[in-house]
């Protein structure tokens, strides 16, 4: 009874976290559309143009500060539910497509957050952003290729902010929305089941007691055999 009512309250407990995590990807996309009404992906506009919007466009530093804390609470909670399923056992058959969903689910919330390093275009999203391509151009046979894609060339610039921008903004972006609605569609369907089965064995449990009734009802009907024939 104990361990049905800690797995049960686990699998509430990712319903719940799937809903925070849909939240905060939606949150995310409705303030990242906002910014990029003034957002220049260049490599000089970038810095300024992210400058611009908090000295002077009305509410721009509390949108900026909402589309950072989405972005990071995705990450903290997509790796908090990996673990809540992993703990209620969801990893199994018939939890296949929200396990899937929700591991997809934090690997594209960490790629938002990576594709975002450069965006700022400041010191610290530069060099981070350089020292993080050389360790991907030391990976055998499609490290080269793939650190030029992303760059766009021999050396970060323009280009590069506008591949990651691009990819932040619609590629990710768009990935991160349908795995979100998912993940929660899956779990919500995986409670609608449990709920269904539960309903099914209470009732069956409850009709075992009036069949054993019916059945104890019939025998003392029966007539008894006569004395006479007992003696015979």
């Amino acid at each position: 009874m104990t361990s049905s009512l800690y797995q049960r309250t686990l699998q509430r407990l990712s319903t719940l976290l799937a809903v925070i995590a849909l939240t905060l990807v939606l949150l995310a996309g409705l303030t990242g559309i906002l910014l990029a009404f003034y957002y220049e992906p260049t490599a000089g506009g970038a810095f300024d143009s992210l400058r611009m919007i908090s000295e002077f466009v009305s509410g721009g530093t509390l949108i900026r500060s909402l589309h950072d804390l989405a972005g990071n609470g995705i990450i903290g909670v997509a790796l908090l539910q990996i673990i809540v399923l992993f703990l209620s056992r969801q990893f199994r058959p018939s939890w296949l497509t929200a396990w899937i969903s929700g591991i997809a689910l934090t690997l594209t919330a960490i790629g938002l957050g990576w594709t975002a390093i450069i965006l700022d275009w400041d010191q610290i999203g530069y060099w981070r952003l350089k020292v993080e391509l050389g360790i991907i151009s030391a990976v055998p046979v499609i490290g080269e290729r793939l650190r030029d894609i992303l760059v766009g060339g021999d050396a970060i610039g323009t280009t590069t902010v506008a591949h990651m921008y691009t990819l932040h903004s619609y590629v990710l972006a768009a990935v991160s929305v349908a795995l979100a609605v998912l993940h929660l569609g899956a779990l919500v369907y995986q409670e609608w089941q449990l709920a269904r089965m539960s309903g099914t064995e209470t009732a069956a449990v409850k009709a075992t007691p009036t069949a054993a009734m019916a059945l104890d009802t019939e025998d003392a009907q029966q007539p008894s055999e006569s004395p006479a024939l007992l003696k015979s």
